[in-house]
């Protein structure tokens, strides 16, 4: 059995606790009594920032989906000028305000006619008892108008040429044929502008842009010894886009030589599909190239400093749909954070023997491999490239294999054979009295040297570059690698 003084405790922790939710209620209850509104607008605003600043705090210029990030501010008389051009307002506005307007323009136009009516039919004593009691000698200036909703309904009924027959404009009214005619001819302008902007809302090109496809990431790496930015575009629609060109702009913090500080400054990059010509053949998903060469603005630019740069790449497709004959165009960006150094992106068209078709996976759009790529800029590799081709191998191998540039002797074309099938040339033999010796890459590579000895063939491996003496008779050499 439990005490007395047990219980009587339980029950003031009991009566503590109630206290306690009551006085927690009370606070919430004043809460929303008094500062209702300040909470709500501290919630809304820590929702919106919440919501907006995780793609603005980037400070992109333009989104990755292709809006631009520019508001404008301070523009005088645009209420005006929204107003001047209406048609373009409603096309650029949203569907609710689109649809609110054309169902405002029919609305305001049944009433205002009906008004028009209604004065017509009571200066004209239409609506007097004795002429609506059925006086077969009164001629009315429309039959069967009865009061302001008789008015209405014919209203609607002669805009949109209806014709149920139980209201008829008479011959007794010329205001009224006049004001019939004008009806009918407001009637039509309002509902072709107002299908007009429907239309045109519905198949504007910038919906076209959404099965538009950019890479997530833009990639570095060397395509024929050159340094290049590569990105992919892609459509997931079968219909085409005719004549498709891509550009490219770098957007960068600029100081010019009078002092003079440009923080957008738009340099134009030279890319396409091979990194010359900027009009593609899109049929199906294309890697876009710009060469890092002398001209190029990244020039200058190492693996090391990528992330330490501040600038924008904005990526633009254009050009004319295939269906309707419409100019569109989609855009992307790139921040050094979503350029890869060192990767290429991966292969996605297979030919399916089976139907004798192209297949592309676009879950492998995005996808990129690691590539062997020199850490140092376009500029450095390009001095290292002139500084080895002057002195020699001899004298520079040591001073190639430092610093970011870190490849072997293979990354330098002047180096290889003409043959794309050799890793190496006759070039980096030499031959002495006592011995041949080979030069061999970084990675161990068997290579298996065989000649002619009188009618016997003799097959020698070759150890730490090296042939020992005596082996062959002549020098006639097959590599076999």
């Amino acid at each position: 059995m439990t005490s007395p003084t047990t219980s009587t405790s339980s029950a003031m922790v009991s009566v503590a606790g109630l206290k306690r939710c009551l006085s927690q209620m009370s606070m919430l209850a004043f809460k929303a009594t008094t500062s209702g509104e300040e909470a709500w607008a501290h919630t809304w605003s820590r929702f919106r920032q919440s919501r907006f600043n995780a793609r603005r705090i980037r400070k992109r210029v333009v989104f990755k989906h292709g809006d631009c990030n520019v508001i404008q501010g301070n523009v005088a008389k645009r209420r005006r000028k929204y107003l001047q051009d209406i048609f373009t307002t409603l096309v650029d506005a949203q569907w609710r305000w689109t649809l609110l307007v054309f169902a405002m323009n029919f609305f305001l136009s049944w009433l205002l006619f009906a008004v028009v009516w209604w004065l017509i039919v009571f200066t004209h004593g239409d609506l007097s008892e004795e002429h609506l009691s059925g006086n077969e000698t009164w001629v009315p200036c429309i039959t069967n108008i009865r009061g302001f909703t008789s008015c209405f309904l014919f209203s609607i009924e002669t805009q949109h040429t209806i014709g149920y027959g139980g209201r008829v404009t008479t011959e007794e009214c010329p205001e009224a044929i006049f004001v019939m005619c004008v009806q009918s001819i407001a009637g039509v302008m309002i509902q072709a502008f107002m299908v007009g902007v429907v239309f045109a809302k519905l198949s504007r090109p910038k919906k076209r842009t959404q099965t538009l496809m950019f890479s997530r990431n833009a990639v570095i790496n060397h395509r024929d010894g050159i340094p290049c930015l590569m990105f992919r575009v892609g459509d997931m629609r079968k219909s085409h886009i005719i004549e498709a060109h891509v550009r490219a702009q770098l957007i960068k913090h600029k100081v010019t030589k009078e002092g003079e500080n440009l923080p957008f400054f738009q340099t134009e990059l030279k890319v396409g599909g091979d990194g010359e010509e900027d009009k593609i053949f899109f049929i199906w998903p294309t890697t876009i190239v710009h060469k890092i060469d002398s001209k190029s603005p990244l020039y200058n630019m190492s693996a090391n400093n990528l992330l330490r740069e501040r600038f924008e790449i904005v990526v633009i497709l254009e050009g004319v749909i295939e269906s309707t004959g419409m100019t569109t165009q989609a855009r992307s960006s790139y921040l050094p954070s979503e350029i890869l150094w060192g990767h290429r992106f991966q292969s996605l068209i297979t030919f399916k023997k089976e139907s004798g078709e192209y297949e592309v996976d676009y879950a492998l759009f995005n996808n990129t491999v690691e590539v062997d790529t020199p850490l140092c800029s376009a500029r450095e590799l390009d001095e290292r490239r002139a500084m080895f081709n002057q002195d020699g191998i001899e004298e520079n191998s040591k001073y190639l294999t430092t610093g970011n540039c870190r490849m072997g002797i293979g990354l330098f074309p002047s180096v290889r054979s003409h043959s794309s099938d050799t890793l190496s040339s006759m070039d980096s033999l030499s031959i002495d009295d006592g011995h041949i010796e080979m030069k061999l890459p970084t990675s161990p590579i068997p290579v298996t040297i065989t000649a002619p000895e009188e009618n016997v063939e003799e097959t020698t491996p070759l150890t730490n570059g090296k042939i020992p003496n005596g082996t062959f008779k002549n020098k006639s050499l097959i590599l076999h690698v």
